[in-house]
């Protein structure tokens, strides 16, 4: 028998193999046409966006370093020359830190404020977050908490109670931080720098009402960064929210002890001069306004953290020497002897 030719159509030479082939290539079409590619989705990084009113002051400085250093654009609004509503547009929240200086005309200016606020918040969709007073349970001794009565004793108090039934009612997200006396460690015209610590250069603490009443007090570091805190959890939340903030309570004669032990020397106290704030009232708008406070510095009172706790159960505070020694001028050192000029004292 004559050899077979060799070819190299191997495919031609044996009908398996292209059959098989064939079914190989067909296979191959039908997973690919299975196959669906789906395009993966970017992630979006929204930047949040604050603005900030009285960005110069105790709350507002502190709030503008804590959420830029949490991300936000951070905004300030300068109130002489921006108008608040246009200001607003694009902003997430609004720290509300705008008070009249030195108690100022109240009755007229706290309203204004209000109203202003509300208006840039229902055109922006933003979340107001201001700090509540005290002023609003009057001379009421105690532990307050969000269903303390609100029965104000003082000028002051009533505008306050009416400012927040204005905010209660707006229709815009209000979150409330209701806090003590204030202690800046910038200084700023808090209660340290026009009231305990006033005299801490001659070496004496002053009494501004009674030594051995407990006292609310408020780190503005710690209320600023509740308030992001709370931002960040917007959405959680009530449209109208009074959150008590507990911040830290003692004595004046538990600061005096503090002060000492970290100074090394002994202080003598002092009166807070409320003889001259009587004297000087019918002329004098501070003075008249901040005597009809003085029943606070000697009512023994705290701010309940039940509510705060459940809201922001991770916040840590800062510690309570921290926050006693927040008010000392920086260049007094313990042990060394204390200049008795140049502390420069803002009012409130």
């Amino acid at each position: 028998m004559p050899a077979r030719a060799t070819s190299p159509n191997l495919i031609g030479e044996y009908p398996f193999n292209y059959e098989y082939m064939t079914y190989i290539f067909r296979q191959f079409i039908f997973t690919c046409e299975q196959i669906t590619f789906e395009p993966q989705p970017k992630e979006i990084t929204m930047t949040k966006t604050v603005l900030i009113l009285g960005g110069a002051g105790k709350i507002g400085s502190h709030a503008a370093i804590a959420f830029e250093k949490a991300g936000w654009n951070v905004r300030h609004y300068n109130r002489k020359t921006d108008d608040m509503t246009r200001a607003a547009i694009g902003a997430d929240v609004i720290i509300n830190g705008l008070n009249p200086p030195l108690y100022h005309d109240w009755k007229t200016l706290i309203p204004q404020i209000t109203a202003q606020v509300i208006a840039a918040a229902k055109a922006s969709g933003a979340t107001v977050i201001l700090p509540a007073s005290i002023y609003n349970f009057g001379n009421q001794p105690g532990t307050f908490d969000e269903n303390t009565a609100q029965i104000p004793n003082t000028r002051k108090g009533k505008i306050r109670v009416t400012m927040e039934q204005t905010y209660a009612s707006s229709g815009v997200q209000i979150i409330m931080l209701r806090a003590g006396n204030f202690i800046d460690p910038n200084g700023n015209g808090d209660f340290m720098s026009v009231g305990s610590l006033r005299r801490i250069r001659k070496r004496q603490l002053v009494n501004v009402g009674n030594p051995k009443a407990m006292q609310a007090y408020c780190y503005t570091p710690d209320w600023a960064r509740a308030a992001l805190m709370l931002a960040e959890r917007r959405h959680e939340l009530s449209q109208f929210n009074d959150i008590p903030f507990p911040g830290h309570a003692f004595t004046n004669e538990t600061l005096k002890q503090c002060l000492e032990s970290h100074l090394g020397y002994r202080l003598k106290y002092t009166s807070f001069p409320w003889w001259a704030m009587r004297l000087f009232s019918p002329i004098w708008e501070l003075g008249r306004e901040m005597s009809e406070m003085r029943y606070l510095y000697s009512m023994p009172h705290t701010i309940s953290a039940a509510k705060f706790n459940r809201i922001l159960p991770d916040f840590q505070p800062t510690d309570l020497k921290t926050v006693m020694l927040a008010g000392l001028p920086t260049d007094i050192h313990p042990n060394k002897p204390v200049r008795s000029g140049g502390h420069t004292v803002i009012t409130l």
